[in-house]
């Protein structure tokens, strides 16, 4: 049983850069099941793009960019109403402060999304196959480590949320299966837009915009080469990942393939 993604199409139209010049890349286009990476130095503006994305800016930003979806522009109560919110968002700073157990968050959060509570255990099952510490709907919410709460949250959105854009901020450090999370948010039909330093995040993008002084600089389309490159960093990726849990483990590595 899962949520069915809203199809959309959403475009991002150009505006100035930090120095009140126009930015290079004009127009940006992505569908349902996109995976769009954002890229850049520290201070290149990507936070920004990806707060113009959420807010669905309509010239009112620094930036003056405008968020277009299917082509229009999206009236006031969709950029206000949180019951029509079409942004979601998954940081790497992810913490609960809701007095509840798992099992009653989700269940509270599909009965606001008009879904079956007992998509509350499909989460669940889920979230633990992103994250190395499994959980259970029992376990208190503000129990949870930085990793069980954005493997959490990655699988919530997948299965109960209705937003069909996903913003992900620089979850290369936050403690789960990165390439799985994409995989699942994308597959779900979702437009997934990642900002990240990873290069193995960067190269599993189709697609990723480059910043440059708060500005969009360039689209740069994953050549055939960077593909081959890519899965080649997701195999050391998931070797890396499989040796942290050995690790943690409290087990040695001699003998680790």
């Amino acid at each position: 049983m899962k949520c069915l993604s809203i199809k959309i199409r959403l475009t991002i139209l150009g505006g100035v850069d930090k120095d009140g010049e126009k930015e290079a890349v004009r127009e940006v286009d992505m569908k349902s099941g996109n995976i769009m990476g954002i890229v850049g130095p520290t201070g290149s503006g990507k936070s920004t793009l990806i707060y113009d994305i959420e807010q669905l800016a309509q010239g009112d930003t620094p930036s003056k960019r405008r968020i277009l979806i299917d082509g229009e522009v999206p009236d006031e109560t969709t950029r206000t109403d949180p019951r029509k919110k079409l942004v979601a968002q998954l940081s790497q700073n992810m913490h609960f402060l809701a007095d509840m157990n798992v099992g009653e968050f989700l269940k509270m959060h599909a009965k606001s999304r008009g879904k079956s509570t007992e998509l509350a255990s499909e989460v669940v099952e889920l979230a633990n196959t992103l994250c190395g510490e499994p959980f259970s709907s029992e376990d208190h919410l503000t129990s949870l480590s930085g990793g069980q709460s954005r493997s959490l949250m990655t699988a919530d959105i997948a299965l109960i949320s209705d937003s069909p854009v996903v913003l992900i901020d620089e979850i290369e450090n936050a403690g789960i299966r990165k390439q799985e999370a994409l995989r699942l948010l994308s597959g779900e039909g979702k437009i997934v837009v990642v900002v990240t330093h990873d290069p193995v995040l960067a190269l599993l993008t189709v697609r990723r915009i480059a910043m440059k002084n708060g500005g969009m600089q360039a689209v740069i389309a994953r050549s055939e080469n960077e593909q081959n490159m890519c899965s080649k960093l997701a195999e050391l990726d998931d070797w890396l990942l499989s040796l942290r849990e050995v690790i943690r483990g409290g087990k040695t590595v001699e003998g680790f393939p």
